[in-house]
């Protein structure tokens, strides 16, 4: 197995291995972080100011209904998936199969996430968020340029991947707020 292909580790780290140091850095890598943190902020600062009404605001109304509360809840279900892609293309994988069922992932997670409460749900966002971003400082450039399979925007590279985590939510948050 060529190092490119190495599934066992991360920047040349093996996977059991949790560096608080993270000595490769690039302009592009610094970019995505920057993003990544200023998103978590923008949205934790909006969401934890919401009134228990708010919560239960209907965000969309088709193919199901969602509340801010549901929208949250399908943030922190997509910021873990999308982070699991992305370590698996990191290491050489395809990303998700061609056959991905988007809209019925999006229904069994929120089905799993019903019984957390809205400060439940912030806590675990704020917490996939900063393993996302941990994780994402100890990527170098060829690992950014690797191809991979997304649930919605088809093969893209590693790093429109993590950009696209911070559009995710950001383009959601923006449609919530129209309803706040």
């Amino acid at each position: 197995m060529t190092e490119d292909r190495d599934r066992s580790s991360v920047a040349g780290r093996p996977s059991s291995v949790k560096s608080k140091e993270y000595p490769m850095s690039s302009p592009r890598l610094d970019e995505i972080i920057s993003r990544l943190e200023k998103g978590a902020r923008k949205t934790n600062e909006i969401l934890s100011a919401l009134t228990p009404e708010q919560w239960q605001r209907v965000v969309y109304d088709d193919p199901l209904v969602w509340t801010v509360r549901d929208l949250l809840a399908h943030f922190v279900s997509a910021e873990d998936s999308l982070l699991k892609l992305a370590q698996n293309i990191a290491t050489g994988g395809a990303g998700l199969p061609e056959d991905f069922d988007y809209d019925a992932f999006n229904a069994a997670e929120q089905t799993r996430l019903r019984n957390q409460s809205p400060q439940q749900l912030l806590t675990a966002l704020n917490a996939a968020r900063q393993e996302t971003v941990n994780w994402a400082r100890a990527l170098d450039d060829a690992q950014l340029d690797r191809i991979g399979m997304h649930p919605v925007l088809g093969e893209i590279s590693l790093e429109t991947m993590l950009v696209s985590i911070y559009g995710h939510q950001l383009f959601h948050m923006r449609e919530a707020q129209e309803k706040l």
